[in-house]
């Protein structure tokens, strides 16, 4: 009974060490400075003067997230990997352990995800992501919508101009691509609308209706999802903390109870 309790107590110990304030306020800071490492290492003149030094610091810097991660499995045990956040940045930290020769040297360039454990030392961000993460289902409902949208506008722009516009609209996917391009208005007038209208006058009618649908009702859709869901998130975090407030209020009003009584109680023994 007694190792169970010194191993919660020395386990209580390392969770409250590391997840003080201060200790992640350093974190942060050395998440922001390993990031601009690694931006500095791509000038070539700075590395030639100051690549040592910075390697090193690199490395220092990821012993560092490397303890991090070694002290919060000891203090969580496999609870740690039941917490996304904490495999996200196992996995993050993980990947610059592997050694990055041959077929593997890609993962080098990978050493700067480290900067995204930003997003789980940031609460506000946390709260952002977690809040996209949730709008998934309602994003996909909007994704099939406008999968619809290009799939109907492809084929009727493909019966309409592929015979004088082949490289733009001679195929299902080529006329797909073209009205990606106009979607997002990247020189959909002067480079496709224009041109077509030489040849077809009436051909503005189906870029405006298509731009107004797919560009921006559904675009405004994409955002009323993501701001419904992060609504969403903050209305259930006030309720959480709402409950929260109202139990400890019960418990400060039962204390008062019990103690009344004790006086009571107290009295009542005296006489």
């Amino acid at each position: 009974m007694q190792s169970t309790t010194d191993t919660l107590t020395w386990r209580g110990r390392i969770e409250q060490f590391i997840t003080h304030h201060a200790i992640q306020h350093f974190l942060v800071f050395l998440i922001v400075i390993n990031a601009a490492i690694l931006g500095i290492e791509t000038n070539h003149e700075v590395m030639d003067t100051w690549g040592h030094e910075l390697f090193l610091l690199d490395h220092v810097i990821l012993g560092i997230f490397i303890l991090e991660i070694v002290l919060l499995i000891a203090a969580r045990g496999f609870s740690f990997f039941k917490d996304a956040w904490c495999v996200f940045d196992f996995i993050v930290v993980g990947i610059a352990l592997v050694p990055a020769s041959g077929s593997l040297a890609v993962l080098r360039a990978l050493r700067v995800l480290r900067v995204l454990r930003l997003i789980n030392k940031v609460e506000s961000m946390r709260k952002v992501v977690g809040g996209l993460l949730s709008s998934l289902p309602g994003l996909g409902s909007v994704f099939g919508l406008i999968m619809i949208i290009f799939y109907v506008a492809s084929v009727i722009a493909t019966n309409l101009y592929h015979k004088d516009f082949p490289d733009w609209f001679g195929s299902l996917s080529t006329s797909a691509f073209t009205l990606f391009q106009v979607m997002t208005l990247e020189s959909w007038a002067d480079g496709i609308a224009r041109p077509v209208m030489e040849v077809f006058p009436y051909s503005w009618v189906f870029f405006i209706f298509f731009i107004l649908i797919a560009t921006f009702i559904i675009f405004n859709l994409f955002i009323a999802v993501i701001v419904d869901s992060i609504t969403a998130d903050k209305e259930k975090d006030h309720r959480d903390h709402s409950h929260q407030l109202s139990v400890q209020d019960e418990l400060q009003e039962l204390r008062k109870e019990v103690t009344a009584l004790r006086e009571l109680i107290i009295e009542q023994n005296k006489r």
